[in-house]
Protein backbone atom coordinates (compact mmCIF):
# COMPACT_ATOMS: atom_id res chain seq x y z
CA UNK A 1 0.00 0.00 0.00
CA UNK A 2 1.17 3.65 -0.56
CA UNK A 3 -0.03 6.60 1.06
CA UNK A 4 1.23 9.81 -0.16
CA UNK A 5 -0.67 12.82 0.70
CA UNK A 6 0.38 16.44 0.02
CA UNK A 7 -1.36 19.45 1.89
CA UNK A 8 -3.26 22.38 -0.16
CA UNK A 9 -0.67 24.90 1.67
CA UNK A 10 1.79 25.05 4.57
CA UNK A 11 0.61 25.54 7.98
CA UNK A 12 0.90 29.22 8.23
CA UNK A 13 3.39 29.63 10.02
CA UNK A 14 5.72 28.24 7.46
CA UNK A 15 4.68 29.94 4.60
CA UNK A 16 7.59 31.93 4.29
CA UNK A 17 10.03 29.22 3.66
CA UNK A 18 8.33 26.09 2.84
CA UNK A 19 6.58 26.35 -0.64
CA UNK A 20 4.68 22.45 -0.13
CA UNK A 21 4.36 19.81 2.99
CA UNK A 22 4.45 16.01 1.27
CA UNK A 23 3.91 12.68 3.45
CA UNK A 24 5.11 9.71 2.10
CA UNK A 25 4.94 6.00 3.06
CA UNK A 26 5.30 2.55 0.90
CA UNK A 27 3.92 -0.23 3.00
CA UNK A 28 5.08 -2.21 -0.44
CA UNK A 29 6.54 -1.09 -3.81
CA UNK A 30 4.99 1.14 -5.83
CA UNK A 31 3.39 -0.13 -9.10
CA UNK A 32 5.79 0.60 -12.07
CA UNK A 33 8.78 3.07 -12.30
CA UNK A 34 9.04 5.97 -9.98
CA UNK A 35 9.42 8.61 -11.42
CA UNK A 36 11.66 11.83 -10.26
CA UNK A 37 10.95 14.60 -12.67
CA UNK A 38 13.06 17.76 -13.41
CA UNK A 39 12.71 19.98 -10.47
CA UNK A 40 14.60 23.32 -9.57
CA UNK A 41 13.26 23.11 -5.91
CA UNK A 42 15.44 21.81 -3.06
CA UNK A 43 13.89 20.06 -0.84
CA UNK A 44 14.41 18.52 2.83
CA UNK A 45 13.57 15.09 4.11
CA UNK A 46 12.76 13.41 6.74
CA UNK A 47 13.37 9.86 5.75
CA UNK A 48 12.41 6.31 8.42
CA UNK A 49 13.35 2.79 6.47
CA UNK A 50 11.66 -0.59 7.45
CA UNK A 51 14.88 -1.25 9.60
CA UNK A 52 15.04 2.09 11.23
CA UNK A 53 17.54 3.87 10.00
CA UNK A 54 16.88 7.52 10.63
CA UNK A 55 17.83 10.35 7.72
CA UNK A 56 17.50 14.39 7.61
CA UNK A 57 18.56 14.94 3.69
CA UNK A 58 18.88 18.10 1.58
CA UNK A 59 17.89 17.09 -2.34
CA UNK A 60 19.15 20.01 -4.52
CA UNK A 61 17.46 21.21 -7.92
CA UNK A 62 17.34 18.13 -10.08
CA UNK A 63 18.02 19.33 -13.75
CA UNK A 64 16.66 16.07 -15.38
CA UNK A 65 14.22 12.98 -15.20
CA UNK A 66 15.19 9.92 -13.40
CA UNK A 67 13.67 6.67 -13.51
CA UNK A 68 13.59 4.13 -10.37
CA UNK A 69 12.04 0.55 -9.19
CA UNK A 70 10.26 1.54 -6.19
CA UNK A 71 11.10 0.87 -2.64
CA UNK A 72 9.04 -0.52 0.20
CA UNK A 73 8.77 -0.20 4.07
CA UNK A 74 9.49 3.78 3.57
CA UNK A 75 8.05 6.40 5.21
CA UNK A 76 8.80 10.26 5.32
CA UNK A 77 7.68 13.93 5.38
CA UNK A 78 9.62 16.11 2.42
CA UNK A 79 9.30 20.12 2.61
CA UNK A 80 9.55 21.96 -0.51
CA UNK A 81 11.31 24.67 0.09
CA UNK A 82 10.10 28.46 -1.06
CA UNK A 83 13.12 30.08 -3.49
CA UNK A 84 15.91 31.92 -1.26
CA UNK A 85 15.36 29.25 1.58
CA UNK A 86 18.68 27.35 0.63
CA UNK A 87 21.22 29.45 2.33
CA UNK A 88 19.43 31.08 5.40
CA UNK A 89 18.75 27.14 6.23
CA UNK A 90 20.90 24.92 4.83
CA UNK A 91 24.78 27.67 5.01
CA UNK A 92 25.06 27.47 1.40
CA UNK A 93 24.14 28.58 -2.23
CA UNK A 94 21.53 26.00 -3.99
CA UNK A 95 23.93 25.84 -6.85
CA UNK A 96 25.91 24.11 -4.54
CA UNK A 97 23.14 21.82 -4.03
CA UNK A 98 22.25 20.92 -7.68
CA UNK A 99 22.14 16.99 -8.36
CA UNK A 100 22.77 16.30 -5.00
CA UNK A 101 21.70 14.27 -2.01
CA UNK A 102 23.54 15.60 1.22
CA UNK A 103 22.87 15.01 5.00
CA UNK A 104 21.77 17.91 6.58
CA UNK A 105 24.45 16.93 9.59
CA UNK A 106 27.32 17.61 6.26
CA UNK A 107 26.05 20.73 5.80
CA UNK A 108 27.85 23.72 7.36
CA UNK A 109 24.71 25.91 8.29
CA UNK A 110 24.19 25.57 12.04
CA UNK A 111 20.76 26.00 11.06
CA UNK A 112 20.42 23.22 9.23
CA UNK A 113 22.57 20.89 11.65
CA UNK A 114 19.74 22.21 14.66
CA UNK A 115 16.74 21.27 12.42
CA UNK A 116 18.33 17.77 11.75
CA UNK A 117 18.38 17.57 15.20
CA UNK A 118 14.68 18.64 16.40
CA UNK A 119 13.23 15.93 14.02
CA UNK A 120 15.42 12.70 13.33
CA UNK A 121 13.37 11.23 16.10
CA UNK A 122 10.16 12.13 15.04
CA UNK A 123 7.43 10.06 13.45
CA UNK A 124 7.23 11.34 10.09
CA UNK A 125 3.34 11.21 9.49
CA UNK A 126 3.14 13.68 13.15
CA UNK A 127 6.05 15.44 12.13
CA UNK A 128 4.59 18.63 10.80
CA UNK A 129 3.41 20.41 14.14
CA UNK A 130 6.95 20.03 15.66
CA UNK A 131 8.66 21.55 12.43
CA UNK A 132 6.06 24.60 11.98
CA UNK A 133 7.21 25.37 15.90
CA UNK A 134 11.21 24.87 15.81
CA UNK A 135 11.50 26.63 12.06
CA UNK A 136 10.56 29.60 12.32
CA UNK A 137 12.86 30.96 15.27
CA UNK A 138 15.46 29.19 12.94
CA UNK A 139 15.21 31.70 9.73
CA UNK A 140 14.19 34.72 10.68
CA UNK A 141 16.83 36.49 11.49
CA UNK A 142 18.79 34.82 8.74
CA UNK A 143 17.14 35.86 5.89
CA UNK A 144 17.32 38.74 3.17
CA UNK A 145 13.80 40.10 2.79
CA UNK A 146 14.76 42.83 -0.25
CA UNK A 147 16.88 39.74 -2.13
CA UNK A 148 13.92 37.12 -1.13
CA UNK A 149 10.98 38.91 -2.77
CA UNK A 150 13.62 39.64 -6.02
CA UNK A 151 13.69 36.19 -6.20
CA UNK A 152 10.48 35.20 -5.59
CA UNK A 153 9.33 37.89 -8.08
CA UNK A 154 11.32 36.63 -11.21
CA UNK A 155 10.20 32.94 -10.63
CA UNK A 156 6.62 33.92 -10.13
CA UNK A 157 7.28 35.83 -13.57
CA UNK A 158 8.70 32.70 -15.25
CA UNK A 159 6.53 29.98 -13.90
CA UNK A 160 3.11 28.87 -16.35
CA UNK A 161 0.39 29.75 -15.13
CA UNK A 162 -3.47 28.54 -16.28
CA UNK A 163 -4.06 32.34 -17.10
CA UNK A 164 -0.58 33.11 -18.91
CA UNK A 165 2.39 31.93 -20.50
CA UNK A 166 5.75 32.58 -18.96
CA UNK A 167 7.44 35.89 -19.72
CA UNK A 168 10.79 36.08 -21.31
CA UNK A 169 14.32 36.30 -19.55
CA UNK A 170 15.02 39.60 -20.59
CA UNK A 171 11.82 41.17 -19.53
CA UNK A 172 11.57 40.18 -16.60
CA UNK A 173 14.49 41.68 -15.50
CA UNK A 174 14.11 44.88 -17.27
CA UNK A 175 10.28 44.43 -15.05
CA UNK A 176 12.42 43.80 -11.84
CA UNK A 177 14.88 47.15 -12.84
CA UNK A 178 17.57 44.62 -12.92
CA UNK A 179 20.07 43.72 -15.83
CA UNK A 180 20.41 39.75 -16.89
CA UNK A 181 23.81 38.81 -15.39
CA UNK A 182 21.98 40.13 -12.18
CA UNK A 183 18.75 37.93 -12.61
CA UNK A 184 21.12 34.98 -13.67
CA UNK A 185 23.24 35.47 -10.17
CA UNK A 186 20.36 35.92 -8.22
CA UNK A 187 18.55 32.11 -9.47
CA UNK A 188 21.42 30.70 -9.34
CA UNK A 189 22.40 31.63 -5.49
CA UNK A 190 19.06 31.10 -4.55
CA UNK A 191 17.51 28.51 -6.93
CA UNK A 192 20.62 26.79 -8.32
CA UNK A 193 20.09 27.21 -11.99
CA UNK A 194 19.81 29.90 -14.45
CA UNK A 195 16.29 31.69 -15.17
CA UNK A 196 16.38 30.31 -18.41
CA UNK A 197 16.99 26.68 -16.84
CA UNK A 198 14.29 27.12 -14.06
CA UNK A 199 12.06 28.05 -17.20
CA UNK A 200 12.78 25.30 -19.28
CA UNK A 201 12.54 23.33 -15.97
CA UNK A 202 9.07 24.84 -15.28
CA UNK A 203 8.25 23.87 -18.64
CA UNK A 204 8.30 20.68 -18.56
CA UNK A 205 6.87 19.89 -15.13
CA UNK A 206 3.71 21.42 -16.78
CA UNK A 207 3.74 19.36 -19.73
CA UNK A 208 4.15 15.91 -17.96
CA UNK A 209 1.11 17.06 -15.27
CA UNK A 210 -0.69 17.90 -18.33
CA UNK A 211 0.08 14.99 -20.49
CA UNK A 212 -3.01 13.55 -22.23
CA UNK A 213 -5.27 16.35 -21.42
CA UNK A 214 -4.94 18.78 -24.58
CA UNK A 215 -3.34 18.15 -27.87
CA UNK A 216 0.33 18.40 -27.78
CA UNK A 217 0.45 22.00 -29.89
CA UNK A 218 -2.06 23.22 -27.55
CA UNK A 219 0.12 22.14 -24.60
CA UNK A 220 3.10 23.81 -26.24
CA UNK A 221 1.58 27.13 -26.59
CA UNK A 222 0.08 26.99 -23.40
CA UNK A 223 3.54 26.90 -22.18
CA UNK A 224 5.16 29.17 -24.37
CA UNK A 225 7.29 27.40 -26.74
CA UNK A 226 7.46 28.59 -30.12
CA UNK A 227 6.09 25.41 -31.28
CA UNK A 228 5.02 21.50 -30.62
CA UNK A 229 8.84 20.73 -32.51
CA UNK A 230 10.55 23.43 -30.05
CA UNK A 231 8.13 21.38 -27.49
CA UNK A 232 9.69 17.94 -28.01
CA UNK A 233 13.08 18.79 -28.37
CA UNK A 234 13.00 20.10 -24.32
CA UNK A 235 10.62 17.58 -23.20
CA UNK A 236 12.91 14.66 -24.50
CA UNK A 237 16.59 16.40 -23.19
CA UNK A 238 15.00 16.79 -19.74
CA UNK A 239 12.77 13.90 -19.78
CA UNK A 240 14.85 11.25 -21.67
CA UNK A 241 12.23 10.43 -24.08
CA UNK A 242 9.80 12.37 -26.27
CA UNK A 243 6.25 13.13 -24.93
CA UNK A 244 4.35 10.68 -26.68
CA UNK A 245 6.43 7.55 -25.36
CA UNK A 246 6.25 9.81 -21.95
CA UNK A 247 2.46 9.75 -22.33
CA UNK A 248 2.29 5.99 -22.79
CA UNK A 249 4.53 4.26 -20.22
CA UNK A 250 7.69 4.03 -22.92
CA UNK A 251 10.07 4.61 -20.41
CA UNK A 252 13.79 4.87 -19.93
CA UNK A 253 16.05 1.87 -18.38
CA UNK A 254 15.17 2.35 -14.17
CA UNK A 255 18.42 2.92 -12.65
CA UNK A 256 18.61 2.66 -8.71
CA UNK A 257 17.95 5.21 -6.33
CA UNK A 258 20.50 7.70 -5.90
CA UNK A 259 22.70 7.25 -2.80
CA UNK A 260 23.22 9.78 -0.56
CA UNK A 261 26.01 12.01 -0.92
CA UNK A 262 28.67 13.99 1.56
CA UNK A 263 29.07 17.89 1.49
CA UNK A 264 32.75 17.36 0.71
Amino acid sequence: MTIAQSLPAPPEGLRPWIAEVRTMSFAEPPEGAFVHLPDAAIKVVLRVTGDGRRDVLAIGPRVRATYHAGKSHISCVELRLAPGTARPLLGVPAAGLVGRVVPLDDLPGGAARRFAREVRWLDPREALPHITEVLPGMLSEQSDPARTALLRAGVEALSVRLDRVPAQVRDVARELAVSERQLRNLFTDGIGVSPKHYARIDRVRTLAARAGSAAWSELAAATGYFDQSHMTSDFRALMGVPPRSYLTGRLPALSPCQSVRGAG
